[in-house]
């Protein structure tokens, strides 16, 4: 265990990097709770905000609340990637979609991208953006084949530009032996994920949104034409609310607890590494992420002095200490040569997977919602907010593709994942197949 502690840097954290230049917001105790509020937010991640942004903008008094910090969650945990349709596509939602559902999902997608870029843009956010494009590395070179058509499906429907990258040519994207190839879409991007929150943060209150940390909700409660929020520091009157907790805080909502399943998602960061390092392990300074079922994903921190690591270290979740090691091995098999290099942070957050595997928005029992992200929050989950209060309000320009009538659930579940370590061993199984057998 000593050889495995030496790879901890000297000042390791147990907290995301991004935190160091954007911490999570506490907002001050003294700070009156409204007895009353238009819409109350549950949940202060990218849709909650972009929610109480479109809210404000309109004209209503929109109130957010968050059970810790804001920026506490997963929004602020993530690798920071922002794409559009290729999630959709990969991850095997379609198969049990008409076309024009499909369609229909793919063109929320793109819009999700198209939302974020220009609020970015528009607003002058401060969030390190960058369309540096994203490539998809195969894992085997039956994975390759598969890329390379889901890479003519993404030029079909979504209008990208995709190039389909050989093993031969890997090292002008990725410096390794990993990986058989991939496919590269380059107008996707990046951004840095706390710092993006804070900026959503501040639209929201420019706008004037009122935002609440530590404001945990106990209970929701129909009365009169809207409902009673109770919380930790006292009860809103609330005519609509807006559920945006994903996979935090469901406990109190039994049809999202048996229908989101939380799953931590890990992430390292190195100590500051030299520029031309840096440009040799990823030429082009691109996103990264691969065909595995458990997959990983890297990608150069915005100042491009560190890699930005994220895997799934093992079946049973392990404290971060303990997970820097195990991640720190999974990147010295994609870079023999980081076996020297030490991790500066570990984190982990909790993204909401579904059982179809795919977000969904809609309303039940007058609450309406947006959750269940997939791991693929950033712009999504932003759009998403969006589209949620302006269905509250009864003013969306169309209906969005992931407002279906079946939100799947399982008889056996209840809100407790323990059957997330078996299906983790089970892709890793899978996946050593594949590796050795195409």
């Amino acid at each position: 265990m000593r050889a495995s502690a030496s790879i901890l840097h000297e000042t390791f954290k147990p907290d995301p990097y991004w935190w160091d230049a954007a911490p999570p917001d506490t907002t001050p105790a003294e700070q009156d709770l409204p007895k009353t509020a238009e819409v109350v937010i549950v949940g202060g991640g990218y849709c909650g905000l972009s929610a109480a942004a479109e809210l404000a903008r309109r004209g209503v008094q929109a109130v957010v609340l968050d059970a810790g910090p804001l920026g506490i969650g997963a929004s602020t945990r993530s690798t920071g990637g922002i794409t559009g349709g290729q999630k959709i596509l990969l991850a095997g939602p379609t198969k049990n979609v008409t076309a024009e559902q499909l369609a229909g999902m793919l063109r929320d997608t793109i819009a999700s991208f198209a939302y974020v870029t220009d609020l970015i843009e528009t607003e002058r956010l401060d969030a390190d953006f960058e369309r540096c494009g994203r490539f998809l590395a195969a894992y085997s070179p039956g994975h390759y084949e598969r890329l390379l058509r889901l890479g003519a499906l993404l030029r079909k429907h979504t209008g990208v530009s995709v190039q389909d990258v050989s093993r031969e040519r890997l090292g002008e994207v990725i410096r390794t032996d990993f990986y058989r190839g991939g496919i590269l879409v380059e107008d996707y991007g990046s951004l840095h994920p706390a710092k993006y929150h804070r900026a959503l943060r501040g639209l929201a209150r420019k706008r004037g949104a009122a935002l609440f940390s530590h404001t945990a909700v106990s209970a929701i409660t129909p009365s009169g034409t809207g409902f009673t929020v109770g919380t930790a520091r006292g009860e809103i009157a609330a005519r609509k609310v807006i559920i945006a907790t994903n996979g935090y805080g469901t406990g109190t909502l039994p049809f999202f607890r048996r229908r989101l399943i939380p799953v931590a998602s890990y992430h390292i960061a190195t100590e500051p590494l030299p520029r031309e390092r840096m440009a040799a392990l990823l030429p082009g300074g691109r996103m990264v992420s691969d065909s595995q079922r458990n997959l990983i994903a890297m990608r150069p921190s915005p100042d491009g002095t560190r890699i930005i690591f994220g895997a799934r270290p093992a079946a049973v979740d392990p404290p971060e200490r303990h997970a820097a090691v195990l991640i720190h091995r999974i990147m010295c098999q994609v870079w023999p040569d980081m076996r020297g290099t030490r991790v500066s942070h570990c984190w982990r957050g909790r993204v909401a997977m579904t059982f179809d595997r795919k977000p969904h928005l809609g309303e039940v029992d007058g609450l309406f919602y947006a959750v269940g992200c997939n791991a693929s929050g950033v712009a999504m989950m932003s759009y998403l907010g969006r589209e949620v209060a302006r269905r509250a309000l009864g003013v969306q320009e169309r209906p969005s593709a992931f407002e279906t009538s079946h939100f799947p659930d399982r008889f056996w579940y209840d809100g407790r994942p323990w059957f997330v370590p078996w299906i983790t061993e089970w892709y890793n199984l899978r996946d050593a197949i594949d590796r050795r057998f195409g």
